[in-house]
């Protein structure tokens, strides 16, 4: 969100792989964007890039990931599965496998949605 015209065809210039798009300025997992904020900031890469752009910072549900799945080329969640392990304990293991497959099933349907 702090990357402003002029300093875009600089960030672009060396990228390569993808572009990590940090939806929100501020702590990570706290806060989101709103999906209209992101949705432009996607579009706005997409027509300066070629490269695939993934969507990160404050995406904890499976909605969440599914809406943004629905514009970006990928979406990147840490801090939710940071916060699963921590309180999950020994149980964490199967605890983050349990969430991965939410979010994993919410963006399927997602990019069904978005193909069809």
């Amino acid at each position: 969100p702090t990357t402003d015209a002029a300093r875009l065809p600089a960030v672009l210039d060396g990228a390569s792989g993808f572009l990590y798009y940090v939806s929100v300025a501020g702590i990570t997992g706290k806060q989101q964007a709103a999906q209209d904020s992101i949705e432009a900031a996607v579009a706005r890469l997409k027509a300066a890039t070629d490269l695939p752009v993934a969507v990160g910072f404050g995406v904890r549900t499976p909605e969440q990931a599914a809406a943004i799945g629905r514009v970006a080329d990928g979406v990147v969640v840490g801090s939710a599965i940071i916060d699963i392990i921590a309180a999950e304990g020994a149980n964490a293991p199967a605890a983050v496998r349990i969430y991965i497959q939410s979010l994993s099933a919410a963006l399927a349907a997602a990019r069904k949605e978005t193909a069809a």
